[in-house]
């Protein structure tokens, strides 16, 4: 991971050389970096209000307010009050501004292309994929600093609990053959409380909206772990959480000596499976060991 940290930095720092990033004085003509961005995203929303541009942008509200009002100065937006609250105002491309953004696609537009030219097709689209999982991943980490991932504690008992139950029921996984019956549902903490489990937790400002752990797959050889009861509320849903408690997981597993990682699920749970896929569970044609969850008809492992 170290060596891939350095590699990205460095190549970061030549992709921000090339395209003039350090000269932040102007982007194109005369506009900023920042003026650049916002003109582009306001063209790509049709019209926003100024906090709406802000979260778009990563940006402080009293940024943005500041970039408005020199680019409404200027001529190149357009601001309105909102027909369902006068109060609010609502901002949008004025024909100049328009005129504008097309220059300014039409500059950088010219400048990957003369890139790509020197790649081969096959090059172009590895960049093409290689950038959109990088900005994705970028925008995860920034909203997981919001939350932590950390073992679970006796306290946390009712809370996971809770999410066990609520997560599956929403899913319809409930009766005979499921695990929200397991007896360890009311003391996670206990259940993995040993050498060889670990269960995790995500919180966000003094709330539980997460949780997963391993431990020895039931009547499986002693090398096989199975990931357990991993579980998301909805708001913790879509936030990259849920890639980053499950590499908790299997490095816990691996730090216990497992060699490989075991899990059942439900074939309707397309967005669980989707993500263990991601990390590289594969799927077999029946259950391993002995869980006692046959209410489960999808089953995947992974060697660690």
């Amino acid at each position: 991971m170290d060596k891939q940290v350095a590699e990205i930095r460095a190549h970061s720092r030549a992709m921000v050389r090339e395209l003039d990033v350090l000269d932040s004085q102007h982007c194109f003509g005369r506009y900023s970096l920042s003026e650049c961005h916002l003109l582009t995203e306001l063209e790509s929303m049709g019209e926003a209000s100024a906090g709406e541009l802000s979260e778009r942008l990563v940006l402080e509200k009293s940024t943005i307010s500041r970039m408005v009002q020199r680019l409404i100065d200027h001529g190149e937006i357009l601001m309105r009050s909102d027909q369902s609250d006068r109060r609010k105002k609502r901002l949008r491309l004025s024909a100049a501004g328009r005129k504008a953004t097309a220059a300014l696609h039409a500059h950088s537009n010219h400048r990957v292309g003369e890139a790509l030219s020197f790649l081969p097709d096959s090059d172009r689209a590895l960049i093409i994929g290689g950038l959109s999982a990088y900005a994705k991943a970028l925008r995860y980490a920034r909203v997981a600093s919001d939350y932590t991932i950390r073992p679970i504690t006796r306290r946390d008992n009712p809370s996971v609990a809770a999410i066990i139950r609520d997560v599956m029921t929403e899913h319809g996984a409930v009766g005979s053959g499921f695990s929200i019956n397991d007896p360890e549902v009311d003391d996670m903490f206990g259940a993995y409380h040993d050498d060889r489990a670990a269960f995790f937790v995500i919180e966000h400002d003094g709330e539980l909206l997460g949780c997963g752990g391993i431990a020895p797959l039931i009547d499986g050889d002693e090398d096989t772990c199975e990931l357990r009861k991993m579980y998301f509320l909805s708001d913790l849903r879509g936030k990259g959480l849920g890639a980053r408690l499950l590499g908790h997981a299997l490095n816990a597993a691996r730090d216990a000596g497992f060699k490989r990682c075991y899990l059942e699920t439900l074939d309707s749970m397309g967005q669980a499976r989707r993500l263990y896929s991601k990390f590289g569970f594969t799927p077999i044609s029946g259950p391993m060991g002995n869980t006692g969850h046959s209410g489960c008809d999808s089953y995947m492992v992974r060697d660690l």
